[in-house]
């Protein structure tokens, strides 16, 4: 899979082997890596955020589940909790430790999978993230934060054990409002053959020979075999 390719829900949760029903998944069987699902849409659940500029993500944490949400709140107006009321870690707990753990020692940072909603029913593979850091922030309650920083997604997943392979790839990043305006503007499908399948945003003129990832105008949407076809060549 590569970075900007977009997908289905249904293939998303084939491809990892799971049921991605929740937006942070931490330990994914059989993987050496952990997965978060993020949206930056108007009205999205959670405020997310994108650093382009830094090759980062701010993601916040998730609300109590409602079955062990014993307030008269709703879930979204109490704090997000750290432990489930067994004593165990929520997701939020799991991935908090790994960031703090980071921090405090000089153990590699977790790698995480991160997929973007773009809008109901299509995703945005966006590629493999180190978890660097995370807090917790007081506004109206207190919500977790973490940052994730990306790294090459070039690689295969049978070494993702050895993170001093990769290699950060800087200002890469498509922002959410360029992927967008482009699936808007290229009607959500393959400006070279017309497939609405297996679609990537692709970059017009590459980014290794220094085209930008923040300008829509530079963005298109291709199949993958007109992907495969086009390589790093300038049109």
């Amino acid at each position: 899979m590569q970075r900007g390719e977009i997908i289905r829900y249904v293939d998303m949760t084939i491809a990892e082997g799971i049921n991605l029903q929740r937006g942070m998944n931490y330990n994914v069987p059989g993987k050496n890596y952990h997965i978060i699902l993020m949206s930056v849409r108007k009205n999205a659940p959670y405020a997310d955020k994108w650093l382009p500029e830094e090759n980062a993500i701010i993601y916040e944490g998730h609300d109590v589940q409602k079955n062990y949400n014993f307030s008269s709140l709703p879930s979204d107006k109490i704090d997000q909790p750290m432990f489930n009321p067994s004593g165990s870690l929520t997701e939020n707990g799991k991935f908090y430790q790994a960031a703090m753990r980071y921090k405090e020692t000089n153990i590699s940072p977790e790698i995480v999978k991160v997929y973007e909603k773009i809008k109901d029913g299509i995703w945005v593979y966006n590629g493999y993230f180190h978890l660097i850091d995370a807090w917790q922030e007081k506004l109206d309650r207190t919500v977790f934060k973490f940052r994730l920083e990306m790294i090459d997604s070039d690689i295969e997943e049978e070494k993702l054990h050895d993170t001093t392979e990769l290699e950060l790839e800087h200002n890469r990043l498509i922002p959410t409002e360029v992927k967008i305006k482009v699936w808007a503007r290229d009607k959500g499908r393959c400006v070279k053959c017309g497939s609405d399948k297996n679609l990537h945003y692709d970059h017009i003129i590459p980014f290794s020979k220094g085209g930008s990832s923040k300008d829509p105008n530079n963005i298109q949407l291709l199949c993958q075999k007109c992907n495969l076809s086009k390589h790093d060549n300038i049109e």
